[in-house]
């Protein structure tokens, strides 16, 4: 049988571990926070970079076409 000091302590046990766990679950809680932030900044970055890439692309694009129609004319 169970004595009112081993439940007690039992009591007591489950407690600390419940903190344990609700600490766990709080960090994890953060981690997933500052993940999804990480996620949302690094979408961004690389839709602003395929931006300027296809900038360039263009750019590129129109000086050969202009240097194709220099060398067509001259």
């Amino acid at each position: 049988m169970n004595t009112p000091d081993a439940a007690q302590h039992e009591l007591a046990a489950l407690s600390q571990q419940l903190d344990r766990l609700l600490d766990h679950v709080h960090r994890l809680s953060e981690e997933n926070r500052s993940l999804r932030h990480s996620q949302e900044q690094l979408a961004s970055e690389r839709a602003s970079l395929l931006a300027r890439n296809e900038q360039a692309r263009s750019r590129v694009e129109a000086m050969i076409q202009r240097l194709k129609a220099l060398e067509n004319n001259g």
